[in-house]
Formats: C-alpha cells, structure tokens, sequence
C-alpha cells in the first residue's frame, strides 16, 4: 500500500469521524474539562497552555484533511458534470474540463453566457431562445480542422 493511498484512507476515515455528532461532543467535552480544571490549576499560563497547543494542532491537521476532502469531492462533481455534459444530445463537449482552462478564457465563457442569460431574461415568454437551447457562438476552444 503507498503512502498516498493509506493516508486517502485515514483522511476519508477522520473526515467521516470528525462530521459525526459523536466526535463533536467529545471536543465539548475536552474544552469543558479544560474549563472545569482552571480553578484547580488557578488560571495558570501552563493551563492555558494545553488549550491553545491542543487545539492548534487540531486545527492545524484538519486543514490538510479538510482540503483533501474538497479535493475528492470537488473532482467527483467536476468528473459527473463531464459525464453529464458529455451524455446530453445539444451539449456542447467543449465546456468538458473548462477547470483547467486558464482564468481568462474562463471569463471569456462565462460572458457568453451572460449574454445568452440577458437575452433570455429580455425576450418574450414564448420565445424559444428564452426556454430552449440555443448555440453560443465561439464555443469551442479548437475549431474543426
């Protein structure tokens, strides 16, 4: 097993420990036991302490979990609106991937569709291009050869 597939593996199992109410009663549970022994300790800095290095290093691990996360469903949804895009008669295959484009030509996407938007807002009710799919010009990124 390598590295990257057995922390996948701890990353989906920490991810679906840390959602669950379970775990987020035992970190209220840990901050009220931090709160109840500060009498004890009399507020002191080391007391204080614990708190602020454990849940420093929490946060710290969760950012990276947290992100791998995003990472896997960010992919899956990105991979299925492919699918989507790809099996729809009248798609157009070129907005297949459009995540890895570069920002510019993003912007030069999506103001086709803005103007396909106000176009449709603008027209009347039983106007096709307002319910229908009409074509944007210059969609694709490669014309035909």
């Amino acid at each position: 097993m390598s590295a990257a597939s057995l922390f996948t593996r701890m990353a989906k199992w920490a991810s679906r420990f840390t959602g669950r109410p379970l775990c987020f009663a035992l970190a209220l549970l840990v901050v009220l036991a931090w709160i109840v022994t500060g009498p004890i300790f009399h507020y002191s800095d080391t007391w204080q302490l614990v708190i602020n290095t454990g849940t420093t290093i929490v946060t710290f691990l969760m950012v990276f979990l947290i992100q791998n996360s995003q990472n896997r469903d960010t992919e899956a949804i990105q991979l299925k609106l492919d699918e989507l895009i790809r099996a729809t008669r009248g798609a157009h295959n070129a907005l297949l991937d459009l995540e890895e484009l570069e920002e510019n030509e993003l912007d030069a996407f999506r103001g086709r569709y803005i103007a396909l938007a106000k176009a449709a807002r603008e027209c009347m009710d039983d106007d096709e291009t307002e319910r229908g799919t009409p074509d944007v010009d210059g969609l694709r990124r490669h014309p035909p050869a």
